[in-house]
């Protein structure tokens, strides 16, 4: 084969790869796009701001994230994943003990029954019966609130990491269609450079000897 010919095929599908890998780019940049404002929007809906440094109590101040964004407002998903954690997080841990909203269920079940069989008997612990369930039901409502929240703000986070992995996966994209390109050209212009009868290993002929 034509050391020429071998080049132009050589340089024309690195131009093709280098399309495709553009073309492609293109798609996950899109998609970062969108995963960027859909969790910008949706989170500069909730109205959510930090609280600001001066009014953290002594345990949120131990949290980087909560002082680095102390009084911003939340746009983005690695301040929804602090805002989830370490915000929310902690005060449901101090609210409950470290219970979640179905861990409250046992114990408000059973003062439930308490309270009922209370009623029956008309039994002098009632009213304290009933203050008991009241607060645990309370309770439970707060924590379920809060985990609802957490949980959709950490939903937030998840989808602006697939964002940012789309933007990573682009960059990749893009910096390996530049780099087809470039070899693709020095390609190019090797061909023309290379004489029209040059050959590739081409087989060496055997000398005559006398």
């Amino acid at each position: 084969m034509k050391r020429r010919t071998l080049d132009l095929l050589f340089s024309i599908g690195g131009l093709g790869l280098a399309v495709l890998l553009l073309v492609v780019g293109v798609v996950l940049t899109t998609n970062a796009n969108f995963a960027n404002d859909y969790v910008r929007d949706q989170l500069g809906a909730q109205h959510i701001t930090f609280t600001p440094a001066d009014k953290l109590s002594d345990e949120e101040k131990k949290a980087d994230c909560l002082r680095e964004y102390a009084g911003q407002k939340m746009t983005t998903g690695k301040q929804a994943e602090c805002y989830a954690n370490e915000y929310i997080g902690l005060h449901l841990k101090n609210m409950a003990g470290g219970k979640t909203y179905a861990d409250l269920g046992e114990p408000q079940s059973a003062l439930r029954e308490q309270v009922a069989q209370a009623e029956q008997s008309n039994a002098a612990n009632l009213a304290d019966l009933q203050k008991q369930l009241a607060e645990v039901t309370a309770q439970r409502e707060t924590v379920f609130k809060g985990e609802t929240l957490r949980g959709l703000l950490l939903t937030s986070y998840g989808f602006s990491e697939f964002g940012r992995k789309a933007e990573q996966g682009a960059l990749a994209m893009y910096l390996g269609a530049g780099l087809l390109l470039l070899l693709s050209i020095a390609g190019l212009v090797h061909a023309f450079r290379t004489p029209a009868n040059a050959t590739f290993a081409a087989p060496e002929k055997e000398k005559v000897t006398n």
